[in-house]
């Protein structure tokens, strides 16, 4: 999947001269905690969070005098030349970039223009619809050798029993190298018989352990 397929493409922006206060009623009426910052040629120059309006601004027990950062321009506060994105990477890549860095949105630009703009909130989003979580069913997690050809292996015990597969993760195991973790949910609300198939099969299942069932 690609960024332009997760991307909020209509993003709220602030200009470099635009005063705190203005990012404060931006962010406010919006409702987001990122706002990219361009230059007079539209150029994504900077980005400014919620935290950097909050370390900045003063508090109520903060002499007159002091308030008037409020009416200061946010090019003293925002972050420069910030981490961005393309709209043709892929979403994977992109979390990586989220981890790595510790950041909290990539600004997707084209053709040095912004265009988009991908929050931890998006990506989260699109880890639950990618594992079917928004979707009622059952989950379950199966030891197998890592060996090529065994998710089709696995596949057949849920074909027979005609059940139909949200999605697929695959996990190392920290117990051994030699096998792998499948998790797997399912369109159905009572996986009993396919927890039978898997062990008949000769499949580990971890997850769900069913009561009566040996392991």
């Amino acid at each position: 999947m690609l960024i332009e397929e997760i991307m909020v493409r209509d993003v709220h922006t602030l200009q470099e001269t635009s005063t705190v206060r203005e990012a404060l009623d931006v962010m406010r009426k919006h409702r987001i905690r990122h706002t990219p910052i361009l230059n007079d040629e539209n150029t994504l120059v900077g980005i400014i969070t919620d935290r950097d309006l909050k370390e900045a601004i003063p508090s109520t027990f903060t002499p007159g005098e002091h308030k008037n950062i409020y009416e200061s321009t946010i090019d003293a506060i925002m972050t420069r030349n910030p981490i961005v994105g393309h709209p043709m990477d892929f979403v994977e890549e992109s979390a990586l970039l989220f981890y790595e860095n510790q950041i909290g949105c990539l600004p997707v630009v084209s053709n040095q223009k912004l265009i988009g703009i991908v929050t931890e909130t998006d990506l989260l989003y699109n880890y639950i619809e990618l594992t079917g979580a928004n979707q009622p069913g059952s989950q379950i997690e199966v030891r197998v050798p890592n060996i090529p050809g065994i998710l089709f292996e696995v596949s057949k015990v849920f074909h027979d029993h005609q059940t139909n597969v949200l999605s697929v993760l695959v996990y190392p195991d920290k117990e051994s190298t030699e096998t792998k973790i499948l998790v797997i949910r399912i369109k159905t609300m009572n996986p009993l018989h396919i927890i039978e198939g898997l062990r008949a099969s000769g499949f580990e299942v971890l997850w769900p352990n069913v009561p009566g069932i040996d392991v």
